[in-house]
Order: C-alpha cells, then structure tokens, then sequence
C-alpha cells in the first residue's frame, strides 16, 4: 500500500507493509475473520471508526477485553439496586427506581458487548494481536457472562430455585464455549450456533430488563428459558463437532 505523505522536501510514496485499516485482507486476516462471531454491526461505519480511533491512541485489544469485565460487573450492581428498597430522598418513586435500574443494567450489557466487538476489530483490522490475545479473548467472556447472570440472580433469590436456575445458567454458559473452543482445538473451526449463543442471552436479559420495569417475576421464567436454549445450543455445537470430524476422517 503507498501512502502520499507530506515532507520538507516535497511530496514522495511511503509503503507501508501492514494494512492501516480496512480493505482488502491478507490471507492471515481473512482467516482471523472465519474464526470470528459474525456480527452485523462490525460492518458498520461508526464501529470502524471507533476501533480505528482505538487503534490510533494505541489502546491494547486486551485492555478492551478487560473493560468488558469492567461493564459486566456494573451490570450486576445495576441488577443488585434494582431489588433493594432505596429511601425517598433519592428516588421519590419505587417505579422510577425500577425504571433506573433497569435502563443502567441495559446499557452496561451493550457496553459489555461492545468491547467484545471491538477488541478483536482492533485486533484484527488493525493487526494489533497479541501472543496471549486468544486468552484475552475468551476468559473475559466467561467472566462477563458469570457477573452479569449472577446480577439477574439477585432479582430471583426469593424464589423456590432461583440461584439453581441461575447457576445452572453459569454453567450451561460455560459449556457452550467449552464446546465451540474445543470444537476448533481439534480442527472442525468455531461453531457460533443458537439458539441461545451470547448475543441471544444478552438480547434475552435486555427483552426482560424491559418487562422487568412492570413485572418482576419476568426473570424466574427467562432464567428457565434460557437454561433450555443453552441446552439445545449444546447438543447443537456438539452435533456440529461429532460431523465435522466424521467428515474430516473419510
């Protein structure tokens, strides 16, 4: 790539031998990209300008990946309020505490997404990778998941089975990424497959932090929702990973 820069003497091609942003990708990227979740909105003008304002100030991939961490823990603050009796002289109304709450625990959700997105588009587009960035990829997630999952506990402790449900959750979350990453250990690639990957458990917490505003309960019913989709998505991944190996030894 030549890029036309300014100098005291006049103006001269500079080539530059890594790709300073997006375009065409070079086959180590373009493999990179076949190992990633798809998702809509890395495509998007304001996600590319973000990672590459990132990218221009030097921040890691990791440290972005860490800041999930960061999100998901306010996530579970934002759950905890949300099911402790606040005095009048902070918020005159029970509704608009829940309402508050609520909101919070949404947009902390997005954010938490958010850095999973781009960390691996700093990453990636930007080849700021790293030896240890598949680590940095992965255990933050999980830890991620299991704050937030246990902030929605707290708003189904009084309920027969609530924290089983919720732990049964952590659990079931864990296994689907054990499943994909041990999937690609042994060479069939990632399988991001539902019903109910990351994406749809953040989208599903986020459809009951709506509802929840009304009607409590909501999230005793999407806990055991949730803990069927990640059953299903399980056995899915696990299917996928059995019949690529078959069809990789014929």
């Amino acid at each position: 790539m030549y890029i036309w820069l300014d100098c005291k003497f006049g103006c001269k091609p500079q080539r530059f031998s890594k790709p300073l942003g997006f375009g065409p990708q070079p086959a180590n990227m373009q493999q990179d990209s076949n190992n990633r979740r798809p998702i809509a909105s890395r495509e998007a003008n304001w996600a590319k300008r973000t990672a590459a304002w990132l990218a221009a100030r030097n921040v890691s991939p990791n440290a972005i990946s860490l800041l999930s961490i960061v999100f998901a823990g306010l996530s579970l603050l934002a759950f905890r309020a949300y099911t402790m009796t606040w005095y009048s002289c902070f918020v005159p109304q029970e509704d608009w505490k829940n309402v508050i709450c609520m909101v919070l625990a949404i947009v902390f959700i997005q954010l938490r997404l958010l850095m999973n997105m781009l960390d691996g588009m700093v990453a990636v587009e930007f080849n700021r990778k790293s030896i240890y960035g598949g680590l940095y990829n992965e255990i933050p997630d999980r830890v991620s998941d299991t704050l937030t999952l246990i902030g929605v506990g707290f708003t189904v402790s009084s309920f027969e089975y609530g924290w089983t449900l919720t732990w049964l959750a952590v659990f079931l979350s864990v296994m689907t990424a054990y499943i994909r990453t041990l999937g690609a250990s042994l060479g069939t690639g990632h399988f991001f497959s539902g019903p109910m990957a990351k994406p749809h458990r953040m989208a599903l917490l986020c459809a009951g932090c709506i509802v929840a505003i009304f009607w409590p309960p909501v999230f005793y019913y999407l806990l055991a929702a949730m803990n069927i989709g990640l059953l299903i998505t399980c056995y899915r991944r696990t299917a996928k990973v059995v019949a690529t190996l078959k069809n990789m030894n014929r």
